[in-house]
């Protein structure tokens, strides 16, 4: 199963296959960026510290290894409009635990949850990456699928803002001055009444999820056009070579240079309202928000750039040497200084934060045309192995699962600004496989 450029005739009906794939990125942002919000928010109510609130971000994360494998067999059986049907499905199930999970008040009821979400959310990861690949010419497709992030980043914009609002409402009473003030009875109801909180949220979550199954089963969606014409050297014309992908240096690197992307991207969107927290910021529920604003710029200038004045891989040269600039200033930054954020904050109206938290929402820029840029590179020349180059690919997704964890213990043992120094050899790498890396056609 492999991809090819959409002839003639076909590219006419891309409009469509392009606003439903859109539809799904959003829903897969939604749900992904609602954990930036989430730590913090279960950090309170289970009593965790920022190691243990971290598993938020492993047992989302893992799924996509548990998981890749096991998508890219039932996509080859069924089909990948029937595989998004059944992703859906899966996501509300997992949106649908979240209420015994809010009710009990168990870390680990919560964590099995959003496990399963991830587990849906895999299946369509593994379907939607290479569709939207296959639909139009490869030099073009970091434009595309630039377009794509600004959906699913433009949901993680909206997110942590209704999160916000409808969850953290009223914070103040549940501050650690406040529930330190309070007998242990008065901590536990206190908590449980902030838990039930998720209940109504999740519900609808789980009720729109159907809709949108249901939305994507009726529709005109049609099956990508695979071509057979491209099959690698040595494969039958009627199979693939059991671990043949891994003969492909290109996907190979490409699968760890994604896994060092999703750690960092993890980190830089989801700990920063706990980063935030610990520094003081009153706003430290939206900070997610600032994150994304700058991922839907680097989106922007992905659709606007690529590929008329810039190629997909300087494109990833660009996003490695900005990432490893920006966590310098993210590690080496003043905590109370906000001079620099003041100054490209301010004209907007957007409430300034410390300059150390500003450069670490400025990694979403540098993130922005990662996951675009690698994706076209790593699946160049794999003609029959697509399919499993893709899954290789979406397993590179549990750097967020454990990278974020390292973090997380790196800040409790030593401070939250030094653990971000975590960061630095991901970004280097990342550099690395854009220069040489993604090159490479043979081992």
């Amino acid at each position: 199963m492999h991809t090819k450029t959409l002839s003639p005739p076909a590219a006419q009906g891309v409009l469509l296959p392009m606003l439903f794939i859109g539809l799904m990125f959003f829903i897969l942002g939604f749900v992904t960026w609602l954990n930036g919000s989430l730590i913090p928010f279960l950090k309170i109510v289970c009593e965790l510290n920022n190691f243990q609130a971290l598993w938020v971000a492993f047992a989302f994360y893992i799924a996509y290894t548990v998981m890749a494998l096991p998508s890219a067999a039932l996509l080859a059986r069924i089909g990948y409009k029937k595989g998004m049907t059944a992703a859906l499905g899966v996501m509300a199930v997992g949106a649908l635990a979240f209420i015994p999970a809010a009710r009990s008040g168990q870390y680990a009821i919560f964590l099995a949850a959003l496990f399963t979400l991830a587990s849906g959310m895999t299946l369509m990861q593994t379907a939607i990456n290479p569709y939207i690949v296959c639909i139009g010419a490869r030099e073009s497709a970091a434009m595309r699928i630039s377009i794509m992030g600004l959906f699913n980043k433009g949901a993680g914009i909206v997110v942590p803002l209704v999160f916000s609002a409808l969850i953290l409402s009223g914070m103040e009473r549940f501050s650690e001055p406040a529930l330190a003030a309070l007998d242990a009875a008065g901590r536990e109801a206190l908590r449980n009444e902030l838990s039930q909180r998720l209940v109504l949220p999740y519900t609808v979550m789980a009720a729109g999820l159907l809709v949108f199954m249901a939305l994507i089963h009726f529709s005109s969606l049609r099956e990508p056009d695979l071509d057979e014409e491209e099959a690698p050297s040595g494969a039958r014309s009627d199979g693939v070579k059991p671990w043949g992908v891994f003969q492909h240096p290109q996907v190979v690197l490409g699968a760890i240079a994604l896994f060092g992307y999703v750690g960092v991207e993890v980190i830089a969107g989801d700990t920063i309202g706990l980063y935030g927290r610990e520094l003081g910021v009153a706003h430290y529920g939206v900070l997610t928000s600032y994150t994304m604003g700058f991922m839907v710029l680097g989106y922007l200038l992905g659709v606007a750039l690529i590929p008329k004045w810039m190629s997909q891989r300087t494109a990833l040269i660009l996003s490695g040497a900005g990432g490893i600039t920006f966590v310098l200033g993210v590690a080496l930054s003043s905590p109370t200084a906000s001079g620099i954020s003041q100054a490209l904050l301010g004209w907007a109206g957007v409430p300034a934060v410390p300059d150390t938290v500003f450069f670490l929402a400025l990694l979403g820029l540098s993130n922005a045309l990662v996951w675009p840029a690698i994706w076209p590179l790593a699946l160049e020349g794999l003609g029959r192995y697509t399919a499993a180059g893709s899954a290789l690919l979406i397993m590179g997704i549990a750097g967020g699962a454990l990278i974020p964890m390292l973090y997380g213990h790196l800040a409790d043992v030593t401070s939250p600004q030094l653990g971000y120094w975590v960061m630095l050899p991901w970004y280097g790498l990342i550099l690395l496989y854009a220069l040489f890396g993604s090159r490479l056609r043979r081992w």
